[in-house]
């Protein structure tokens, strides 16, 4: 177990593949750079991987005032075994108060590893990170990290403390957290550390790696139409297709439409899907669970298209179309084509 560091530094896993940089670690520097400004301590990256120290310049300009890169042969492919023991290293030496790592596979697989490695607690799929005061009948915890996260099928927002481990630890979903603004004149350092790393540390051996590419991106686009379950079949989702291509959007999805088949898991918005700020958000036949609304609340405009006038996706709609979606939504693509 680490103990309390109140100078302890804030830190954000890096994490890339290929050597590109994964734009969630990005954006949890955003938010670290908040927290540790908050602390009034450091913010640090950790970059692991083989031949990728030219990718800690980007890390500075994104928020961090170090980054500690571990460079080795052996970690050119992500292992957690080998990973999980250069960051265990890394935290004894270093000691910091905070590490945040986004909850994408390669995060969710790492964070346990490594929590259980230093007996450290975890808090997964977080929302939202701020800092905080904790007050127990023995005394009061100051700065402490509130994890706050979707609890009980996202029905309650559920704030976590952990008070007597450290460092505190947490895995952010990808997109909650905004991209920040990069600043190129930023003071930083860049800390090449000695990687203490050996075959017995990988018990696997990677031949080949094969990636799916996704889909759609999502995240990318400044237009999402999306349908949910009310569409009522994989061939009326058409209509969703239809719409988004006549507006060069990206068709999304409730994860109760993908479950019904009507449309790949790649485009599903929400809690357990990907989480999305467009410009404009079009909502076709979608209830508005708090799950959904949880990954596109934020968007800029809402339009809801609903023959439900309680639907619940309508509390947050800027625009609200009641009626048959059937005849709204043609009646949309053809003044949409008429104006092109």
């Amino acid at each position: 177990m680490i103990s309390v560091n109140p100078k302890g530094e804030v830190w954000v896993f890096a994490e890339q593949h290929d050597g590109k940089l994964e734009d969630i670690g990005l954006e949890l520097l955003g938010r670290a750079r908040i927290l540790g400004d908050k602390l009034g301590v450091k913010v640090g990256a950790v970059l692991i991987g083989d031949e990728i120290k030219s990718l800690a310049e980007k890390l500075c300009h994104y928020g961090a005032d170090k980054v500690y890169v571990l460079e080795h042969p052996l970690l050119e492919h992500y292992q957690a075994n080998s990973y999980g023991k250069v960051i265990d290293d890394l935290v004894h030496k270093y000691q910091p108060q905070i590490m945040i790592y986004g909850a994408t596979a390669c995060g969710r697989d790492l964070a346990p590893r490594v929590a259980s490695a230093i007996k450290a607690g975890l808090t997964a799929d977080c929302t939202d990170l701020q800092i905080g005061d904790h007050e127990t009948k023995e005394q009061v915890y100051k700065n402490l990290l509130l994890q706050i996260r979707p609890a009980f099928g996202g029905n309650i927002i559920a704030t976590i403390i952990n008070y007597d481990r450290w460092p505190q630890m947490a895995t952010v979903r990808e997109g909650v957290m905004p991209m920040p603004e990069l600043i190129t004149a930023r003071k930083h350092e860049i800390v090449a550390e000695k990687v203490h790393v050996t075959h017995d540390d990988l018990p696997l051996e990677i031949l080949n790696e094969h990636k799916r590419e996704k889909k759609v991106n999502l995240k990318a686009s400044r237009i999402v139409v999306s349908g949910g379950a009310g569409v009522g079949s994989k061939e009326n989702f058409k209509l969703v297709w239809d719409l988004a291509n006549a507006l060069g959007a990206a068709p999304g999805a409730t994860r109760a439409a993908v479950d019904l088949g009507f449309i790949d898991r790649d485009h599903q918005v929400g809690q357990t899907g990907t989480t999305v700020r467009p410009s404009l958000y079009i909502a076709i036949g979608i209830s508005g669970a708090i799950q959904h609304q949880a990954g596109m609340s934020d968007s800029q405009k809402i339009i809801a298209i609903n023959n439900d006038p309680q639907a619940p996706i309508l509390d947050i709609a800027h625009y609200k179309i009641i009626g048959d979606l059937n005849e709204i939504v043609p009646k949309m693509i053809k003044a949409i084509k008429a104006r092109v």
